[in-house]
This record gives structure tokens, sequence and C-alpha cells, in this order.
């Protein structure tokens, strides 16, 4: 009982961290405060929920990774996908390899495989954390795109690469062939389980709504289980679970693309979604913050083997582990920056060096977090012969400095790198979307077209539908016309559309206030005021969502 109580605590500091996000009057990361909040749970309560690794990988890491493979902007992955492949992957061993080296030479009594477990688990970023930081100077949507889809995949091989290194460890074997091998069938099998099964499920739920009728709540509910199945069958088949999630998700964007789904179940499972990812991130790091006085008083402990008495070479320890994480990455960056920028010139694009504040800041960007903090709390407990796991709460606190280090470092010097920073203008798109505009709007006029004939046909109130049919196909060829133009004509269509948008928010707005004062007042049932309340939303979200 006490357990669960803490656990409502919890969800409740996730709740009230992002109300003091927005009370206080400097842009302080939301990972920061839900990790003070999880300290304040722990001194209230005088305990720390026991966390079993691998209870706390099924739960937190599926849904996060399922989700970021489902929303990540597919074409700016492909755009930029040279770079972002030489960032997930060349990055995430070049990072394994030369801070694994670094923490066992730094520190002796943590050995050569354990080292490389806590490197392979500290190389993936979150861009979740990123973006939280950059609240107030936004990040170039180009980076950002950069670095989700860099978040994607080195989520996965980081955390392959610590599975490989926690083996080495447990059963003091390895082996490069097998390693090898092991890794395609990992890799490989895990990407068709997460495909074929939600290609599967969907085209079984897609079946039965055809026939049977949608409902909504099933639609959202298989959802939320389809990364949890994709990740446990991979499991069950000694496969990657991790990219089988990823696969998943992508595999779910692909899926959403064909609009099989009614409009009310897409609003909704967005945000049922966005509850989740919410409550999964927040939960993450408030459980860091009510997990870290253990961790700090364990790993105290654990310091003195390293030969060094006074728990301050703790500090010194995360601070030079975040240090050669930084120098590692900016290394990495400037080279693979060189790189392309040598491929462009040798096809005779022309070439823009970038600033170096661009540089330092996509180096600074890289930000541990969630998938940070969920991999570490997985290391397991103990050996095959027995005995503890070598320098396990050492090697957590660790982990968990440098998450709150990275936040620190990015949340001071992030901002200053990209304030007024001059990049190269980005591609806007507005011409491909007044062409879908235009094509929706041809394809909407012929619908009412057809539509009107055949619901008029033979009645006698025909002219009815004639006029209004006429009156819906006057606003698609309004927008036609509009969307058509270009040059200082489309700028004064664009003002227009503008301002059409501000007083249609003020109208719908003072159409809610108007509903619930009637409710209030019991003039207006409350199922009513409800439902008129819900058809009011959804047209001012439609309006905010294409500012």
């Amino acid at each position: 009982m006490q357990g669960i109580t803490i656990a409502l605590a919890l969800l409740a500091m996730v709740v009230v961290s992002g109300t003091v996000t927005r009370i206080l009057p400097i842009a302080v990361p939301l990972p920061l405060i839900q990790i003070g909040l999880g300290m304040l749970v722990a001194v209230v309560t005088g305990r720390a929920v026991e966390l079993d690794p691998s209870i706390f990988f099924l739960l937190f890491l599926p849904p996060l990774l399922f989700l970021d493979g489902w929303r990540i902007p597919k074409e700016g992955l492909l755009h930029d996908k040279g770079i972002i492949l030489e960032l997930a992957l060349g990055l995430v061993l070049f990072t394994v390899l030369g801070v694994g080296i670094f923490i066992h030479w730094m520190i002796p009594s943590v050995p050569l495989p354990v080292a490389f477990a806590l490197a392979a688990i500290l190389s993936p970023t979150d861009p979740i954390a990123v973006s939280a930081i950059s609240a107030r100077v936004p990040i170039p949507k180009r980076l950002m795109h950069i670095l989700e889809g860099e978040s994607l995949l080195n989520d996965a091989s980081g955390l392959v690469c610590m599975r490989f290194a926690v083996a080495a460890a447990v059963t003091g074997a390895f082996s490069v062939g097998e390693a090898v091998t092991t890794f395609l069938w990992l890799a490989l099998g895990g990407i068709a389980i997460g495909v074929g099964l939600t290609w599967a499920v969907t085209r079984t739920r897609d079946l039965v709504s055809r026939k049977l009728g949608e409902d909504t709540g099933s639609h959202i509910l298989i959802s939320l289980l389809i990364p949890f199945c994709a990740y446990l069958a991979a499991e069950h088949f000694h496969c990657s679970g991790i990219l089988a999630a990823v696969a998943a998700g992508i595999t779910m964007s692909f899926v959403e693309r064909r609009g099989r789904a009614l409009a009310i179940t897409r609003v909704r499972t967005q945000t049922v979604w966005d509850t989740v990812q919410f409550a999964m991130n927040g939960m993450v790091f408030v459980l860091l913050g009510q997990q870290f006085p253990n961790i700090a008083s364990s790993a105290a402990k654990v310091v003195r083997e390293t030969g060094h008495g006074h728990p301050i070479w703790l500090v010194i320890y995360v601070a030079a582990i975040t240090a050669a994480l930084v120098i590692m990455r900016l290394s990495w960056v400037w080279i693979s920056l060189r790189f392309t920028l040598f491929r462009a010139a040798r096809r005779g694009e022309t070439i823009r060096t970038p600033s170096w504040r661009l540089v330092v800041a996509t180096s600074l960007a890289g930000v541990r977090g969630a998938i940070t903090l969920a991999g570490i709390l997985t290391l397991p407990l103990a050996l095959d012969d027995g005995s503890a796991f070598p320098a396990r709460e050492l090697a957590i606190f660790l982990a968990a400095g440098v998450i709150i280090t990275s936040l620190v470092l990015a949340s001071v010097f992030l901002p200053f790198l990209l304030k007024n920073l001059d990049l190269p203008p980005e591609p806007t798109h507005r011409q491909e979307e007044d062409a879908a505009r235009i094509a929706a709007a041809e394809a909407a006029i012929k619908a009412i077209q057809a539509a009107q004939h055949r619901m008029g046909e033979g009645r006698s109130d025909a002219d009815f539908y004639s006029e209004v049919g006429a009156r819906l196909m006057e606003f698609y060829r309004e927008r036609i016309d509009g969307r058509s133009k270009t040059g200082d004509e489309a700028e004064q269509v664009q003002r227009m559309e503008d301002i059409e948008r501000a007083l249609r928010l003020s109208g719908l707005r003072a159409e809610r206030d108007a509903i619930f004062g009637m409710a209030r007042a019991r003039k207006l049932p409350e199922a009513t005021a409800k439902t008129l309340v819900r058809e009011i939303d959804l047209l001012e979200a439609r309006l905010v969502s294409s500012t």
C-alpha cells in the first residue's frame, strides 16, 4: 500500500513540475525540476521505490521508443540520413570505445566490460530534454530533425552495445564473430518482428472495424499495447526488443497515412499518447531524483574501493566523463562536417560553412535523458556465479550525474549559442502546402457535386441541396483562388487568413463561454453542453494548429 502511495506521489510531482516550469521567471529545463521534486519525495517519505530492472525496462522503454519512431518527421530523417547515421552509429561506437577505455583508466576498479556498458548507455541522446531547454530560444528545425533522428537510432544502437557489454561482464566471455552474428540476428529479427506484428495487428483491426464498426477506445488501447507486444515478442525469440519497438513505431506512422481511422479516433489517440509521453518521461526523471539519495550514498561507499577516500571524487568522475563525452562528440561533429563539406564540394554544390557556434551547439545538444536512466537501472544485480555485479551502484550514480550535468550545461550555454545565430535558409514547404490544399479543395468540390446530385435526385426540395452545395463549393473555390496567388497578392491573402483565424478564434471562445454560462445557470443539460464544447474545442484546435 505504501508503494502505491509513493507511486501516486511521483505522478503528482510530474503534474506539479509542469506548473513550476511555467511559474519560474527563468527557463529551467523540465527534467531538472522533475529530478528536484523526486528528491523532495524521497526526503519527505524517507524511502525509495524498489525497482526491478527488467520490469522497469519493460514499462518505460517500449512506449518511449515506439512514440519516437511514430512521430519523428520521416522527410527530415531521409534528407539528412547521412549525417544522422554518422551520429547514431559511428559516434556511438566511437563513444563506447573511447569513453569506456577512459572510464576504466580513470577508475581501475570498474571492470572494462562494465565501463563499456556505462559508455554505451551514455551514448544515446534525448531530444525531449533539449527541446525543453530551448523553449525560449528555439532550436533550428533542421538541427532538431537531426537530433531527433540521431536519438531514434542511437537509442537502439547504444542499448544493443550495452547488452553485449553486460553479457561480457556477466559471463566473462566475449567473441567478436559471435557478437557480429548475434548483432545481425538481434537487429534484423527485431526490425522484422516490429514491422510484421504492427502490420498484422493494424490490418486485423481495420478488417474488424469495416465489418463491425470502429470503436475508438479499442483503437487507442491497441496502439498502447503494440509497443509492449513487439518488445516481448522480440525478446521471446532472443531478438532486440528495442529495435522491435522502434520499427513498430515507424510502421505505425505509415499505417496511419492510410487514413482508415475516424477523425475522432485520431484526435483522441494523439491526446492519449501526449499524456503517456508526458507521464513516462516525467516519471523517469522523478524516479531518478527519488533514487538519487540512495544512489549517492551507495556510490560514496563504493568510491573508497577506487583508492580515493573522499566522496568528492564522485563529482570529479562525473565532470571528467561529461567532459570526455562533450569532447568526443565535438570532435566527431567537426570531422563529420569536414567530410560532408568535402562530398558537397566534389558534387559541385555551393557550400556554406556553418558557424562555430552551431557546431558547438550540436555538441552540447547531446543531452542524456530518459533512455540513459532507464537503461542504466536495468544493470543486473548479480553475475552468473551469484556474486554481486561489480560497481553497479557507482555506474548508476555516474550515469545519473552525467544526465544532470549535461542538462545544466545545455541549459546554460545553448540559449547563448543559438541566440541570433545566422543560419542558412530552411525550406518552408509553402508551395507544397498550397498545392496540397488546392488538390484537396478540388477533390472536395467534386465530392460535393456528386453527393448533391445523388441526395437531391427525385426530391421535391432538390433546390435546397443545390443551394447548400453551391455555398460549400464557393468556400472551396475561394481557398483555391487564395492559394493560387503569388507575390504580394499571396502575402495579402495570408494576412487576410490570419485576421480571419483570429476573429474565428474570438468567436469560438465567446461561444464556449456562453455555453459554460448556460450550463452553470442550469439552462442547458450537462451532456448537451459537453457535446457543444467538444465541437468548439475541435474547431479551435484545428485553427490553432494551422498557425
